[in-house]
C-alpha cells in the first residue's frame, strides 16, 4: 500500500512538474534586436606602441574588416609595409612606399579588436560594414623596473555601413 501512495505521488509530482514548464515555455519570448547602424569596438590599456598604433589605425580607416583584416596579416608576414611619416622611417630604396615598418605586435592587438568589431556589425545587422573611426589614444603609462615608463594604447574602432553618414 505504500508503494502504491509512493507511486501516486510520483504522478502527482510529475505532471505538477509538465505544468509548470509548460507555463515557463509560454513565458518566454524571443526578442528582437533593433537594428543599429554603427558597432562599435574598443581595446583598452593594450600593451602597444601608440606611435605604430596611429599609423596602422590609418591604414584600416576606409576599408572593409575583412580587408583590414587581411592586411594587417599581410603586415605580420612581412609582405607589405605600414606607410609611416618621413621622420619617423628613414626612405627605403625601391620603387612605391617611402618608408615603413613591419609592426608585428600592432598588428596583432588591431586584428583582435578589428574582428570584434565585425562580430559586433554582424549582430547589430550590417550588411555592408566599412570602418570609419579609427583611432588610438595614449593610455596611462605605468612604471616598469627601473623607472623606465612602459607603452599602452587606447584603441577605439566604429564600423558602419557603407552607404550610410559618418
Amino acid at each position: 500500500m505504500t508503494e502504491e501512495k509512493m507511486n501516486k505521488i510520483e504522478k502527482e509530482i510529475k505532471e505538477d512538474d509538465k505544468e509548470i514548464r509548460e507555463e515557463v515555455k509560454k513565458e518566454v519570448v524571443k526578442k528582437e534586436v533593433p537594428k543599429k547602424d554603427v558597432a562599435v569596438a574598443r581595446g583598452v590599456g593594450l600593451r602597444i606602441s601608440p606611435k605604430q598604433c596611429i599609423y596602422v589605425c590609418k591604414m584600416i580607416r576606409g576599408k572593409s574588416p575583412d580587408a583590414a583584416v587581411s592586411r594587417l596579416q599581410d603586415v605580420i608576414d612581412e609582405k607589405r609595409a605600414v606607410p609611416m611619416a618621413g621622420l619617423e622611417v628613414g626612405h627605403k630604396k625601391g620603387k612605391g612606399l617611402a618608408g615603413g615598418k613591419f609592426p608585428k605586435n600592432t598588428c596583432m592587438a588591431v586584428m583582435d579588436v578589428v574582428k570584434q568589431a565585425a562580430a559586433n556589425a554582424i549582430v547589430v545587422g550590417i550588411e555592408n560594414p566599412v570602418i570609419v573611426i579609427a583611432k588610438s589614444d595614449r593610455a596611462a603609462a605605468p612604471f616598469r623596473k627601473g623607472g623606465r615608463k612602459a607603452k599602452r594604447c587606447h584603441l577605439y574602432l566604429e564600423i558602419r555601413n557603407k552607404g550610410g553618414k559618418k
